[in-house]
């Protein structure tokens, strides 16, 4: 059981014990973690989103579903104080016993799991795009086959990175990965500027909602789930009191949110109705400083799996054995998870529609649903009263989310257009759409 340490800020969590050898994060590099955490595969949808939604009313949910994940992660570790426990586990566990502990435990892993799969296949499908762009390498080059840049990555950079058993020692990497996603940024916009005034707005471009809507509040879901990092981000702090967890997070989300509303609204704007899942879809192939932008891209989620392969491994040591993995299991159990991962990438390369199912089935019921239900049942007074109310009504929400968005996806499933070129790349337009670097 968690220590607690009381101060002028309440009760705090703390690790019980800090191993020998082991650093803090500074609140910076927690929040570094934190936005990394957020700002990964998910991110290159949002544009998409807003094709589903609507630009206004997009941009309102995307502010909403913001807004609610930065309350639903300090609800988390206040229900950790509550409940004296110091995991996302722990808590449900305490809360709803050990039913709550394996349903939690399975949504806890499908997403990040699926996470990693994504970014898996993005990285294959856009850095081959890159390859292709160097002299001499063709269709045909090993450079521009999917499977042997997968494989590159993964023993290259992602395994590696995924052994470390720290999180804090990911801090520099995830500043890398910051920069990168500014470089992405900045790209779009752009390309917003140059290449969207050349390509004609679709019908209905500037609607102020579409009847997609809830589909893509499953998308900016599972773009801004971070909920299965945040115990071991909070962990990590030099200092984990609620005061400083809550600047983390008010930071952290925040900066998510102005990054991620600037991408999509670019993202959008410029491809309005033709607007992909994946935005780098749109853009032509021999377009020099979107390849850029793919590379960055690629380098960035390649940073980005570490963390969440730091999630299903904790998640997997929890339920196999309550005790700190030795090195020997450490690197059995990740190698298992990266090696399971790989082979799902390699075998397929059009997820998404699992990814809006990810979105629905596991990040709703992780942001809107059990941070609050733990949080109502932990907490005195009535369910509707006081600081209940506002979990109560997002457990609502969420459960309407999860069954109208899983009707949706049914009925109007996303179309996969993985790898081909759009109309405007074609012929004699693409040198004149497309500006030279």
């Amino acid at each position: 059981m968690a220590q607690q340490l009381n101060n002028e800020e309440g009760t705090t969590l703390i690790p019980p014990q800090k191993a020998a050898g082991e650093t803090r994060s500074s609140m910076i590099s927690a929040s570094f973690n934190f936005i990394n955490s957020i700002i990964g595969s998910g991110i290159i949808g949002l544009p998409y989103a807003l094709n589903q939604a609507g630009l206004p009313l997009g941009l309102l949910l995307l502010i909403v579903v913001a807004f609610i994940t930065d309350y639903s992660i300090i609800l988390l570790i206040k229900g950790g104080n509550l409940s004296g426990t110091n995991s996302y586990q722990s808590l449900v566990q305490s809360t709803f016993g050990f039913p709550g502990f394996l349903i939690l435990s399975g949504l806890q892993f499908l997403y990040p799991f699926i996470a990693m799969i994504s970014y898996n296949i993005t990285t294959g499908d856009t850095l081959t795009k890159v390859f292709q762009r160097i002299p001499g390498v063709g269709p045909d080059h090993i450079l521009a086959e999917r499977h042997f840049v997968v494989l590159l990555s993964t023993v290259a950079f992602t395994l590696p990175l995924s052994l470390y058993r720290n999180i804090e020692k990911l801090g520099k990497v995830s500043f890398l990965s910051m920069v990168l996603t500014f470089t992405i940024l900045i790209i779009v916009i752009i390309r917003a500027a140059t290449f969207g005034p050349q390509i004609p707005p679709t019908e209905n471009a500037w609607a102020f909602a579409k009847w997609n809507a809830i589909q893509a509040v499953g998308v900016m879901s599972f773009a801004f789930i971070c909920h299965h990092n945040s115990f071991l981000i909070y962990g990590s702090l030099e200092q984990p009191t609620l005061a400083n967890w809550t600047r983390v997070t008010h930071v952290s989300v925040g900066s998510a949110l102005i990054i991620s509303a600037a991408f999509a609204v670019a993202g959008y704007t410029t491809f309005t109705g033709y607007t992909q899942g994946d935005i780098f879809e749109n853009y032509c192939r021999n377009d020099n400083l979107a390849t850029f932008g793919r590379f960055c891209f690629g380098l960035s989620i390649i940073t980005t799996f570490p963390l969440e392969c730091f999630v299903t491994r904790e998640v997997l040591s929890n339920v196999i054995c309550s005790r700190d993995l030795t090195k020997a299991e450490h690197v059995a159990i990740t190698f298992l998870i990266v090696s399971v991962c790989t082979s799902i990438s390699l075998a397929y390369d059009c997820l998404g529609v699992v990814l809006e199912l990810n979105g629905v089935l596991s990040a709703t019921p992780l942001i809107f649903i059990i941070p609050s239900a733990c949080f109502v049942k932990l907490s005195p007074g009535r369910w509707f009263q006081g600081e209940n109310l506002i979990p109560t009504i997002l457990i609502l929400i969420g459960l309407f989310v999860m069954i109208t968005g899983l009707t949706m996806i049914g009925l109007y499933p996303q179309d996969c257009s993985h790898g081909v070129e759009m109309y405007y790349c074609e012929g004699a337009n693409t040198s004149s759409t497309v500006l030279p670097v």
